[in-house]
């Protein structure tokens, strides 16, 4: 039970998971006794020289956290608090703002805010700095405090100041904790659209978006002309459920294959026959926090030309962290292998390129904003591929197509502009055919 919450909690870390059983000890020669050695001799001159009387565990867990801090950034040591902390998410009865946080050069920086959560109605964005906390400065804090802080008391208000590219001077937000409770699918109609939007990859996604479906055609009464699935600032979440979701819009062939160290335990997985939406058109919707299980999906669909990828360069995390127990209280989440999609291509820092690039000229701080990806971690992993840097940069470059500014999509009504182009691609997509489907207006 301990482990299944935990493959369900790690899904806000922008993680792919997959189950791994705990192995025995690889074999060690004798250079690396020694240096287990010199560990032991600098944790009895720690222990014993210290200016202070330091507790045996603190030193252990400190020695494990920076031997996982020099892999990558998303191998961890998950102790008892890391445990509980994980169990308080999955429960989702705790009152919180709905963040997604990463510790860079001693500052609080904000990967993404998950959709419909009292931080992402206050507009804090991917890329914000977070400063102080109810005028208390946090710099130089550890990511556990600011966390911790951040939480509290349903209905009771915090105040956070924000450092962000493009702005001249730091500014407050005060936001009201809320129960934060994960919807990982939700959807609704647009007109004959019909709009699936998941926000992560938790234990039911796949049968989220297949009860998203029926209900699309419960409301119309009827097929709609397509649909869009938006995963824009989705983290990611459990391997099998990326898996799932990629099967309900495929009909056969491949949907992600993994590769660890040991280039004989290849797993690939394949799609089941039938195509739950029908064939009807797709188009998915993508951004710079679309990572790790969504990236898989968008990936899929696109190799299959199943789907149009539209949106900006997805965040680029093309790896697998396992969920390795070391005993009944602790446990590493440690990357065992890379994915790649159906064509073989790894998305390990390049991301997903959009079909059509598509920026959202709805946001007014979209151009000074910078992108928060994968290859701007320290320590991240290099795609074996040799990722081509013009591909990096090129969503930065301007297209000419897309020159409405914010405040004129707002008077037309426009809130959210790459959603509107989707569902405008959608119907065109339905009058002209698409993948070899006959162009249809509607009717079972």
């Amino acid at each position: 039970m301990k482990k299944s919450l935990l493959r369900a909690a790690l899904m806000v870390s922008s993680v792919a998971l997959i189950p791994a059983a705990t192995g025995a000890m690889a074999a060690v020669d004798s250079g690396t006794y020694k240096q287990i050695d010199r560990f032991m001799a600098a944790f009895e001159q720690v222990r014993s020289q210290y200016v202070e009387r330091v507790d045996d565990e603190k030193l252990i867990k400190g020695a494990i956290d920076g031997m996982l801090a020099s892999l990558d950034p998303h191998s961890s040591f998950l102790d008892v608090r890391d445990y509980d902390n994980l169990r308080t998410q999955t429960d989702g009865n705790y009152g919180g703002l709905g963040l997604q946080v990463t510790m860079e050069d001693g500052a609080v920086k904000v990967i993404a805010p998950t959709e419909d959560t009292p931080a992402w109605r206050a507009g804090v964005k991917s890329g914000d700095y977070i400063t102080h906390l109810d005028g208390k400065l946090i710099v130089g804090g550890t990511l556990d405090e600011a966390v911790d802080t951040m939480r509290g008391k349903p209905g009771t208000p915090i105040k956070l100041t924000i450092v962000r590219a493009g702005r001249e001077k730091p500014f407050d937000v005060t936001i009201t904790r809320e129960v934060i409770t994960l919807k990982p699918v939700k959807w609704e109609v647009r007109g004959n659209v019909g709009v699936i939007n998941i926000n992560a990859f938790s234990r039911a996604t796949g049968e989220g978006v297949r009860t998203a479906i029926a209900e699309i055609d419960r409301k119309l009464g009827r097929k709609p002309v397509g649909y869009v699935v938006d995963l824009r600032s989705n983290p990611g979440g459990l391997l099998d459920q990326a898996v799932d979701v990629s099967d309900v819009f495929l009909e056969s062939g491949p949907i992600v294959e993994q590769r660890g160290r040991d280039r004989r335990g290849v797993e690939r997985y394949n799609a089941r026959p039938g195509d739950y939406a029908q064939g009807l058109p797709v188009v998915i919707l993508v951004d710079s926090g679309t990572a790790s299980a969504a990236e898989i999906v968008a990936g899929a669909l696109q190799d299959h030309h199943r789907g149009l990828v539209m949106g900006e360069r997805t965040f680029g995390k093309g790896s697998v962290q396992s969920i390795i127990d070391l005993d009944e209280r602790t446990a590493l989440r440690l990357t065992t292998a890379r994915y790649y999609t159906p064509s073989g291509r790894s998305v390990q820092e390049g991301g997903i390129e959009p079909d059509l690039a598509v920026p959202q000229l709805s946001d007014p701080d979209y151009k000074s904003r910078p992108k928060y990806r994968e290859s701007d971690l320290r320590r991240h992993l290099i795609n074996e591929n040799k990722v081509d840097e013009r591909l990096l940069e090129s969503d930065e470059k301007a297209d000419p197509r897309f020159t409405a500014t914010a405040e004129e999509l707002k008077a037309k009504g426009i809130t959210d502009f790459q959603l509107h182009y989707a569902l405008q691609t959608v119907g065109r997509l339905a009058n002209t055919g698409y993948a070899g489907v006959p162009a249809r207006t509607g009717g079972r």
